[in-house]
């Protein structure tokens, strides 16, 4: 059994769990961690979850008084005969505690063993829990003598202590994202590690060739590639196509991998695709970037010129693909100044467009929603099936 951190929004690091693991193998504690129930677990595999954990101790409720006595109790035993120098890191999620309170774990710990021959340095943190990029930077979880300890707090006060096994890597998501050689911020730029979630989402099978229609600069094939799927982007510009091929190249050097790619200009609305099309992913049109939200009018003829263009590109693709084809498309809805959403109308009727959505166990597909606070223009991510 893992634990995973989800991260800032964690409605997608669970869609996501759900996908690549099963829906009733994942159990989501709070809005901060899920367990998920697998033999195997890698971090870097999922853009979504920020650590995780092999769980190691399960209490069925109590207060941070008996966490405390209960880690100490297990790891003064654990590590007695350990060989060598511990780094400890901790972090506790779901606890209303002070940090002094969670950093006490490692003192008294490192007292005790001590006494047993035993060295041991606990990570200095100043909150409640590690940040990722230090959990990262001190390899925390990579070795058996660097441990962090993820002390969780489910709502029905169950409490969770794991042993981590990694946190996601976020130098090597800058780099992929700001070291290509190409980036279009006028397109806008798909951030790594969502383009990481969608292509999850999408759960396409082993190997299989996935289909980018829109591919701009490459950023969900360059993480295609990288999971070792087969790579196909088409753009409506040739700018964008040769963006891609020159970031796909930066990757296989940098990276020294060994990977085909197709690409070639086409409009996704009537381009005739090359077979096979095993899964599709894609950041679509989102229309124009607003730094305020727009008038009604003006939101209205944004918002019905994008429902036209990716309506007719649904049209397009449904038969070119087989049925059971899965799809994962980021679409615009807009944010009001209150929080609300405005959607494209081809969402209540995407069954007549020839697919299904997924059907999430643990969330609603109205929640996969990725954005940040000063955004108006969301991406709405689509979970689908050929039908």
């Amino acid at each position: 059994m893992y634990v995973t951190i989800l991260g800032r929004q964690p409605a997608l690091g669970i869609a996501e769990l759900e996908r690549v693991f099963g829906g009733n193998n994942v159990t989501p504690l709070s809005n901060l961690a899920a367990t998920v129930d697998t033999d195997r677990l890698e971090i870097q595999d999922l853009g979504g979850a920020l650590k995780a954990g092999v769980v190691i101790i399960d209490i069925t409720s109590g207060d941070w008084h008996k966490v405390n006595k209960k880690i100490v109790q297990h790891y003064t035993q654990e590590w007695a005969a350990f060989e060598g120098k511990i780094t400890l890191g901790l972090s506790a999620y779901g606890f209303d505690v002070d940090p002094r309170d969670v950093q006490k774990i490692g003192i008294i710990l490192k007292q005790k063993l001590k006494k047993a021959g035993v060295s041991l340095r606990l990570v200095p943190n100043q909150d409640t829990a590690l940040s990722t990029a230090t959990s990262h930077h001190n390899k925390l979880g990579l070795a058996s003598n660097k441990v962090e300890l993820l002390i969780v707090r489910a709502k029905d006060g169950k409490i969770i202590i794991a042993e981590s096994t990694g946190a996601q890597n976020i130098t090597a998501y800058t780099k992929r994202d700001q070291e290509r050689p190409k980036r279009d911020a006028f397109v806008g730029m798909l951030p790594p590690k969502l383009a990481q979630i969608m292509i999850n989402l999408a759960h396409p099978a082993p190997h299989a060739r996935i289909l980018d229609p829109f591919c701009g600069t490459g950023v969900i094939l360059q993480e295609a590639a990288l999971q070792g799927y087969g790579v196909y982007g088409t753009d409506l510009s040739e700018k964008m196509v040769r963006y891609s091929r020159e970031n796909l190249n930066w990757l296989a050097d940098t990276h020294h991998l060994r990977f085909d790619f197709d690409l070639h200009e086409g409009d996704a609305m009537n381009t005739t695709w090359q077979q096979p099309v095993d899964a599709v992913v894609a950041e679509t049109y989102l229309g124009q970037p607003f730094s305020a939200p727009p008038s009604p009018a003006k939101l209205e003829e944004v918002r019905k010129n994008c429902n036209h263009i990716l309506t007719e590109f649904l049209k397009n693709l449904a038969p070119q693909i087989e049925s059971g084809t899965p799809v994962c498309i980021a679409i615009p809805a807009w944010r009001s100044k209150e929080g609300n959403f405005t959607h494209l109308p081809l969402i209540a009727t995407i069954a007549q467009l020839g697919f299904k959505p997924h059907e999430f166990r643990n969330i609603s597909q109205n929640d996969l929603l990725y954005f940040r606070e000063d955004q108006v223009v969301a991406r709405e991510l689509l979970t689908l099936t050929k039908i």
